[in-house]
C-alpha cells in the first residue's frame, strides 16, 4: 500500500445550502508528484483541499489516499497521512509559543515526550525557524508565521503536503525562501494558488478548475501558455511567460528612417 497515492473518482461536493462546489472530478496523483491547483475565485480549489484532509466529505463519488477511502471512519488515518497548511497561518498558530504549536499535533498522537521534542526540533530546523521556538506566534512576521505553520504539519510526519495559497502575504524574499523550502521536500504535494509563477517553479503538473470542474490536467508550462484556456477560466499567463512589455512596444513601434548624408547624389 502506498499512502502517497491520491485518487478521486467522480468526486462531487455540495455545500449544505445546495451550492455546488465540485462536479465529477477524477484524477490520480502518484508518489512524489507536485501538482498545482489553479483557477479563478470560486473555482473549487480550497474545497478540493479540504476534501483531501476529510474536513469536508464527498456528497458523491470517492476519494482515496493509498488504499484508504476518505470517510468518517478513516479520518484519523487520513490526517496522519495528509498534512494541510491553511491559507491563513493564524488558523494554525494558537499556542503561547512556537514550540508548543509545533508540539501540539505529536502530543495529541500520544507520542512520548522525548519523541515530541525531537520532532519539534527537527521540524523547526527544516524550515529554518529554530531561533523562534520560544517566541509567541503573534510576534512573528508573515514569512515566519508561514514557516512555523509548515513546521506544525511536518512534525506530524505526513506523506502528503497540501498547501492553500502558501505565498499569500509574503514579501519577495519570504516568497523565494518558501519556494526553496518546498523544492527540498520529497513529499507528494498539492498546491492551490493564484501565484502562477510559483506553480511554474514547483509543480510540473497542474489542474485547472473552473466552477467546480476539472477542465484541464497536464504539464504546467503547456497549460499556462494556452491563452484560450486561460481566457475561458479567468486566468492570465504568469509574468514569466508574458514576455517583456517594453521590448514588445519597441518591436511594434515604427522603425526610424535610414539616415542620409547631405550632399550625396543618387
Amino acid at each position: 500500500m502506498s499512502h502517497h497515492l491520491v485518487e478521486a473518482r467522480g468526486l462531487h461536493y455540495r455545500y449544505p445550502d445546495g451550492t455546488p462546489a465540485l462536479a465529477d472530478l477524477s484524477f490520480r496523483i502518484t508518489h512524489g508528484e507536485s501538482v498545482g491547483v489553479v483557477g479563478a475565485n470560486g473555482a473549487g480549489k480550497s474545497t478540493l483541499l479540504l476534501q483531501l484532509t476529510g474536513c469536508l466529505l464527498p456528497t458523491q463519488g470517492t476519494l482515496r489516499v493509498g488504499d484508504v477511502l476518505v470517510s468518517p471512519g478513516t479520518l484519523t488515518t487520513i490526517r496522519r497521512t495528509v498534512g494541510m497548511v491553511f491559507q491563513d497561518p493564524d488558523d494554525q498558530l494558537f499556542m503561547p509559543t512556537v514550540a508548543e504549536d509545533v508540539a501540539f499535533g505529536p502530543r495529541n498522537l500520544g507520542l512520548p515526550p522525548e519523541e515530541v521534542e525531537e520532532r519539534v526540533r527537527q521540524a523547526l530546523r527544516t524550515v529554518g525557524a529554530d531561533h523562534l521556538a520560544h517566541r509567541p506566534p503573534y510576534r512573528l512576521s508573515g514569512g515566519e508565521k508561514r514557516a512555523v505553520a509548515i513546521a506544525t504539519v511536518l512534525a506530524m510526519s505526513p506523506s502528503i503536503l497540501v498547501l492553500d495559497e502558501p505565498s499569500s502575504h509574503l514579501d519577495p524574499r519570504g516568497r523565494r525562501r518558501l519556494i526553496e523550502l518546498l523544492k527540498g521536500f520529497t513529499h507528494t504535494k498539492l498546491i492551490a494558488t493564484h501565484d502562477l509563477d510559483l506553480v511554474l517553479d514547483l509543480c510540473p503538473r497542474t489542474f485547472v478548475l473552473d466552477r467546480g470542474k476539472l477542465v484541464a490536467d497536464g504539464p504546467t508550462e503547456m497549460l499556462l501558455k494556452d491563452d484560450d484556456l486561460l481566457q475561458d477560466t479567468g486566468l492570465e499567463r504568469p509574468l514569466r511567460l508574458q514576455g517583456c512589455p517594453v521590448c514588445a512596444r519597441r518591436e511594434d513601434s515604427p522603425k526610424p528612417a535610414e539616415p542620409t548624408l547631405k550632399g550625396t547624389t543618387s
